[in-house]
């Protein structure tokens, strides 16, 4: 059973584990995530390849296609979160 002390500690612990770092800049992170997601679609790309020429395993290729659909969800989740809260900010009257 959730008490109101077991919710506290663990919003105090997931406080500090989403909280900015000091001097982080939030356009380099989201540069990052965006190379990040370059580059495990480019993985998708040669571990298709390989499993074509036989090079590569099906285990690993599913289990490579698994990882992908999983960063692409991600991916989608927070540009409808971005397209949501700009379509807020219109909606504000001026």
């Amino acid at each position: 059973m959730i008490t109101g002390l077991n919710a506290a500690s663990a919003y105090s612990a997931a406080r500090t584990a989403v909280a900015p770092q000091p001097g982080a800049q939030p356009l380099a992170r989201i540069g990052q995530a965006a190379e990040d997601f370059a580059a495990q679609m480019a993985q998708v790309d040669q571990v298709s390849t390989g499993a074509m020429t036989g090079q590569v395993s099906t285990h690993q290729l599913v289990q490579t296609i698994a990882e992908a659909e999983l960063t692409m969800n991600t991916v989608v989740a927070i540009r409808d979160k971005v397209v949501e809260a700009y379509q807020e900010i219109l909606r504000m009257p001026v």
